[in-house]
């Protein structure tokens, strides 16, 4: 494809020589748009990770971090003591005070979880979710659906490529990217490669894997209970069989490995 639109290029600046003053200035217009496309299509390891970085400063600046000594960051910074990078990825752990349920974690290492989901959850399942949003980081499913954002839309318009540095962007398209960074979708396929990829990264790390399960399993209560109107579980479970078959893998592969599943704490009893 990429060959094509240079083919295109090559093709367009002959014609330019033979055509009338108004006709070049058109053609030239064509030409540059096709160049951009180029550009855009070879974004650069470092340009994205120029606009990752940005994408997360600019959320963190425009939603309510919580400060260190808040309950909440307390929590977290314990449950997560000792957790420093996935496989080479540095990891950062932030709290946001809103009141949805979510939890995300971007391509450069990332996490950020919503207060309101930390209510939800006790330690196990709340590892769980991180788990398995790591899961996501190390497949590279965040990374890719970040660039698929990046080029895609109104965004491959505002990808350039100028002295190797990437474009400036808008508060509105950082919003947009934002956004996409916290609500992407993925494939059952990868829901299953990031169960598979935060299992072994909870095990690595000392963590019990049984959290995802436990934390599925309340997720998916409460989407039977509220009819799904909570975007992360939407997000999650977008099939109810594959869900339950995901819940029953990760179940069998903790019991054959010998590995115990935590008792439920009062504060977490279904109600």
């Amino acid at each position: 494809m990429i060959k094509g639109i240079f083919k295109g290029i090559l093709v367009s600046v002959l014609l330019i020589c033979n055509l009338p003053v108004n006709a070049q200035f058109n053609l030239k217009k064509a030409v540059s748009s096709a160049t951009k496309a180029v550009q855009a299509f070879t974004l650069t390891d470092d340009q994205m990770a120029d606009y990752v970085r940005e994408s997360v400063n600019w959320m963190d600046t425009h939603n309510p971090v919580l400060p260190d000594y808040n309950p909440y960051v307390v929590r977290l910074n314990a449950l997560t003591e000792g957790i420093t990078d996935a496989d080479g990825i540095p990891l950062n752990f932030k709290v946001y005070d809103v009141i949805d349920i979510n939890a995300f974690a971007c391509p450069d290492g990332s996490v950020r979880v919503f207060s309101s989901l930390m209510d939800l959850m006790d330690d196990d399942e709340l590892m769980g979710v991180i788990g398995h949003e790591i899961g996501h980081v190390m497949k590279h499913h965040s990374k890719n659906a970040f660039k698929t954002e990046l080029l895609t839309g109104a965004m491959k318009d505002a990808i350039s490529s100028t002295g190797g540095k990437a474009a400036a962007l808008t508060d509105s398209q950082f919003g947009t990217l934002s956004s996409a960074l916290i609500n992407a979708k993925y494939s059952q396929k990868q829901e299953k490669e990031a169960d598979e990829c935060g299992y072994d990264f909870l095990v690595a790390n000392g963590r019990n894997p049984w959290g995802m399960v436990m934390a599925f399993e309340k997720l998916e209560s409460l989407e039977n209970q509220s009819g799904g109107s909570s975007n992360y579980i939407n997000k999650m479970f977008s099939s109810h069989p594959e869900t339950k078959d995901r819940i029953k893998k990760m179940s069998d592969r903790a019991t054959k490995e010998g590995i115990a599943r935590p008792a439920k704490t009062d504060s977490t009893e279904a109600e």
